[in-house]
């Protein structure tokens, strides 16, 4: 199943900046990794909310958005992940 389906066209502009923001947020020494999904999360639902206007779809979409971040993220993390 295509999960992007359920995305608006105009909210996958999010998808990169919340992993560049993520990046960014894993530089920072004193916040553990465990947390960044939880940091990312709010600055979904904003993105979207500010693309698509404020209604329960687009904070729905931040969330979609958000996961499709961290979900993407993890997939390129593991599929390079050496054979042990």
């Amino acid at each position: 199943m295509d999960f992007l389906q359920y995305i608006t066209q105009n909210a996958l502009i999010l998808i990169p900046a919340l992993n560049i923001l993520g990046k960014i947020i894993k530089g920072i020494d004193k916040i553990p990794d465990k947390y960044i999904p939880l940091i990312l999360l709010p600055f979904g639902i904003l993105g979207t909310l500010a693309l698509a206007g404020v209604s329960v779809d687009s904070a729905v979409q931040g969330v979609l958005i958000t996961g499709a971040a961290v979900y993407g993220n993890q997939m390129v993390k593991q599929m390079t992940k050496p054979e042990e």
